[in-house]
């Protein structure tokens, strides 16, 4: 399906809209690229594909909460550039 200067001025005049020949060959040339990748979608296989009505119909799989790891407290305290015992140093934000 292509779309000519004719049926973007009839388009127009339907929606009440000015559209000067300039804009209304940006428009053609930008439509007929809409319809040629649709044709394309058209060409693919999707007989075998089941529908994706929402994401939200998929539920999350639960695991137990499980601590992993522990003490990490030094190897934490390590990147710090500066530490205080067991707590980071950070600069002073409000005077």
């Amino acid at each position: 399906m292509t779309i000519d200067l004719k049926t973007i001025k009839h388009i127009a005049k339907l929606s009440r809209i000015s559209v000067d020949d300039e804009k209304a060959k940006k428009l053609a040339g930008d439509l007929n690229s809409i319809f040629d990748f649709i044709e394309k979608l058209n060409e693919l296989k999707t007989d075998q594909i089941k529908p994706l009505t929402s994401i939200a119909e998929t539920s999350l799989k639960l695991r137990n909460d499980e601590i992993k790891s522990q003490n990490m407290r030094e190897e934490i305290i390590k990147n710090s550039p500066e530490k205080n015992e067991d707590y980071f140093v950070v600069p002073k934000v409000i005077e």
